[in-house]
């Protein structure tokens, strides 16, 4: 038997060995990478792998809704953030091309995009091939408050949120309803029990916090880093709808309680006061929102809809108030022009100015100009007949959303400090007598209108 030469076997092994070697770091690279979520390979000119995870990621997700015709838009606000800046020469490059990754490869946790319900029915298919691309997904579902009222506290549960993670990077997807006051809705983002808390991050998750409202945006399709996508057309402007974009829903459950200890007014004055009342508040706001006035509800109307839902009934008036800082001088004669007559102007814009018109019948919409303090906030009342002034004191409070009457409008955020503030402890029990120089807890004497200033400060039509 002819000897074996030993080298020619060492040669042999080891070249055996190498190419064992490449085909696994192959196999690693194209089925294992992807399927277990490892780093991608790098992205054109971006600084690292991990740069370059992220927008793989994005472009798979892209991918992975395209390919089931699912229309999504981006609302991430640190890409938009970025994007904002460049926005003429987005808008104006067709393929987007830059030499590095600027945009998908900037360093976060997640990416957040935008679905719209009504849009997109079929979600098994779609979680079935987003397994198949390697994408863990999770699914938070709650009750939909749209079905909520007095008649039925609905437990319907829809989904508002969903997120797909594939290597170290997750994709949020936020689903956006639509309501009856025309405006878009999205749910908080709240974990089950049996979630794991650590799947991503969730409280860096910029639409988890808390429910918000949003004008339906227009949409811009643009190439961000060679990824198609859509965006809101004025990013800026959304980001800056997104900062107050913050939702209370109505207290159905302490309404009905309510009602249970106080029987609601059913009568026929009640029910035609309450559809004036919601005809004089959209006309109201359609005028204010129209000259760019941001305004809440205030005094009776805010406790009707904190403590009942609803308009009360004996209340004979709508309540708004405006911050003297968005005070325009085109209010009155827009108001005149939409057919609400000037019923009577106290006070002046440098103290305690107050905007009454007179809508159908006896219902009249009263404005209230709230003055900043450092530890407070203030709005004045004035007595016509003997020139006396009144300042009612609140807490400091911002301004969230809700739906009221069918319409999309501001709340103090901090709706029961501002109600005690009113109302005092007892805001639960309907009063039917109100003097509004006495009976407010928050009221105060604040002095005389000097006799020659009543002809500009005390004007009644």
């Amino acid at each position: 038997m002819q000897k074996i030469n030993k080298n020619v076997v060492l040669a042999l092994l080891s070249l055996t060995s190498l190419v064992f070697l490449l085909f696994q770091l192959y196999y690693y690279k194209f089925y294992l990478s992807q399927k277990n979520g490892a780093v991608f390979s790098k992205v054109r000119g971006s600084q690292s792998g991990q740069d370059s995870t992220r927008w793989h990621v994005v472009r798979k997700f892209l991918g992975l809704i395209s390919s089931h015709n699912i229309p999504v838009y981006l609302i991430d606000p640190l890409i938009l953030g970025l994007v904002d800046k460049d926005i003429e020469r987005i808008r104006s490059s067709p393929d987007g091309r830059s030499p590095e990754c600027k945009y998908f490869c900037a360093p976060r946790d997640f990416t957040t995009f935008a679905l719209l319900d009504k849009t997109w029915k079929h979600e098994v298919g779609l979680f079935r091939a987003a397994e198949k691309m390697g994408f863990q997904w999770l699914k938070i579902i709650n009750k939909d408050p749209r079905l909520d009222g007095m008649d039925d506290l609905s437990g319907v549960e829809i989904p508002l949120h969903y997120i797909f993670k594939l290597a170290s990077h997750a994709i949020h997807l936020v689903v956006f309803y639509e309501r009856s006051g025309n405006y878009l809705w999205h749910g908080p983002l709240r974990l089950k029990q049996h979630m794991d808390r650590k799947f991503v991050p969730f409280r860096k998750l910029h639409f988890g916090r808390y429910p918000g409202a949003y004008e339906k945006p227009e949409l811009l399709l643009v190439s961000i880093d060679g990824l198609k996508v859509q965006i809101p057309k004025n990013p800026s402007s959304f980001l800056e709808e997104m900062s107050h974009s913050r939702f209370l829903e109505c207290r159905y459950r302490e309404a009905r309680a309510f009602f249970q200890l106080y029987p609601d007014d059913a009568s026929l004055d009640a029910v035609e006061f309450r559809k004036k009342a919601k005809s004089l508040l959209h006309l109201a706001a359609l005028t204010l929102n129209n000259l760019g006035v941001k305004f809440w509800l205030s005094s009776g109307t805010c406790l009707g809809w904190y403590r009942q839902c609803n308009v009360i009934p004996h209340s004979k008036d709508v309540d708004l108030g405006v911050f003297i800082r968005d005070y325009k001088a085109d209010i009155i004669p827009a108001f005149q022009k939409a057919g609400l007559p000037l019923k009577h102007k106290f006070g002046k814009v440098e103290d305690s100015l107050e905007l009454s018109f007179q809508g159908e019948g006896d219902v009249k919409l009263d404005i209230f100009f709230f003055y900043e303090e450092n530890d407070h906030i203030w709005n004045g009342g004035t007595q016509a007949k003997s020139g006396k002034k009144f300042k009612y004191l609140f807490p400091k409070f911002t301004l969230c959303w809700t739906e009221f009457v069918e319409l999309r409008v501001h709340v103090p955020c901090e709706t029961l400090q501002y109600v005690e503030a009113n109302y005092g402890p007892d805001w639960k029990v309907p009063v039917k007598t109100w003097d509004w120089k006495s009976s407010p807890s928050n009221v105060q004497y604040n002095g005389v209108w000097p006799v020659d200033e009543w002809d500009d400060v005390i004007q009644i039509y």
